[in-house]
């Protein structure tokens, strides 16, 4: 299941709410965050542990019991990565964590750190095959080339780039060229952007940077955003914590029905496509109407036999609101190349009711 919502990192928990674990996990829920990243180990040394007192282990128990999903972070220096990555499975399996990010930062951009990466993600995935893993690194990777980039993304299920606007108000930008450089990389993983709710010497962002950072991730089609630092955030920008807490990330499948549609379209199969939609779901081109399963499964049919076989399907972009989702898209097969590809949908409890789509093979 897609990671969604709106999700916050925790760095030191005693500067979050004084360290008192209920009050961080009331407000996260009252918030409406869905998961919380917790700062769980640095390079091969647990973190969070004060006077030899793991502070971890009752806050991820009081999110837990608040139904707030539980990942750790870990930053990582390729020095003895054995070493890491044993630490990185210790506190998996010792905090029962949900997830696990590593932040991959300057220390990664040295010579011979591939070696570095290889071994450590071999490592983590022979003990931990299934575990979900992000990576949490910069946000434009042609900046950054010496990073192993792929060594990690493909030992990893999602990618967190750390799309920080410092000095710009920009984030809109930012985060769609950082979406658009990840998708032209193999291989491609699901982006949750890390946005800027911290102050950094005399800049910081706006309450309309942070409400434009989240709507071009639902427009972008993103599941879910997070933001760097709960403790910065709520000692110095109180109005960005109100914009994000207030910020209603209403209904996500309304968010991901596009990528979802594009998934059934790529697998060539007439019952993924159908089972998206309501038993008396309507599809709508310019030449007819059909409402119903069996009308719905027909339509895919031909689409996948007949109109674009064999097709290679693209989501261009995506923007909905809490009921309705609007998305281009493109395609190559066989038969022809689609480039003008538009469709509308109308989403009811997580399930299509109304599709309008509308494009032309060339």
């Amino acid at each position: 299941m897609a990671l969604t919502g709106k999700g916050y990192f925790i760095w030191q928990i005693p500067y979050c709410e004084n360290g008192v674990v209920n009050t961080i996990a009331s407000l996260a829920e009252q918030s409406g965050f869905t998961h919380i990243l917790i700062k769980v180990a640095d390079g091969a040394c647990s973190y969070n542990v004060y006077d030899g007192v793991d502070r971890v282990p009752p806050l991820v128990s009081a999110l837990k019991a608040r139904n707030i999903e539980v990942w750790g972070w870990h930053y990582i220096y390729g020095d003895y990565p054995a070493n890491e990555a044993d630490k990185a499975i210790e506190r998996i399996n010792s905090l029962g964590l949900e997830g696990y990010a590593l932040d991959v930062e300057k220390e990664y951009k040295e010579d011979g750190k591939d070696v570095a990466a290889t071994k450590f993600m071999n490592r983590l995935r022979n003990a931990l095959p299934n575990f979900p893993v992000a990576l949490c690194s910069y946000r434009y990777p042609s900046y950054h080339p010496k990073v192993p980039w792929t060594i990690f993304l493909q030992g990893c299920n999602y990618n967190m780039p750390q799309v920080y606007w410092e000095l710009s108000h920009n984030p809109g930008a930012q985060l769609t060229r950082c979406v658009n450089e990840f998708q032209a990389m193999t291989p491609y993983r699901p982006i949750v952007p890390v946005g800027s709710a911290y102050i950094r010497g005399s800049w910081a962002p706006t309450t309309a940077d942070i409400l434009e950072f989240m709507q071009t991730a639902q427009n972008l089609g993103l599941t879910a955003a997070n933001f760097w630092e709960w403790a910065n955030t709520r000692k110095n920008l109180p109005d960005v914590w109100t914009t994000i807490q207030d910020y209603d990330w209403s209904n996500p499948a309304v968010f991901t029905m596009a990528q979802e549609v594009i998934d059934a379209l790529n697998s060539h199969d007439p019952n993924q496509a159908t089972n998206l939609y309501s038993s008396s779901g309507v599809h709508v081109t310019s030449a007819r109407t059909v409402r119903g399963s069996t009308a719905v499964y027909s339509w895919y049919q031909t689409l996948f036999d007949d109109l674009l076989p064999n097709a290679t399907f693209t989501l261009v972009s995506s923007q909905a609101t809490s009921t309705s989702c609007h998305f281009t898209w493109t395609a190559t097969s066989s038969a022809g190349n689609v480039n003008d590809g538009s469709d509308t949908l109308g989403v009811l409890d997580g399930k299509i009711v109304y599709h309008y789509t509308a494009f032309s093979v060339i």
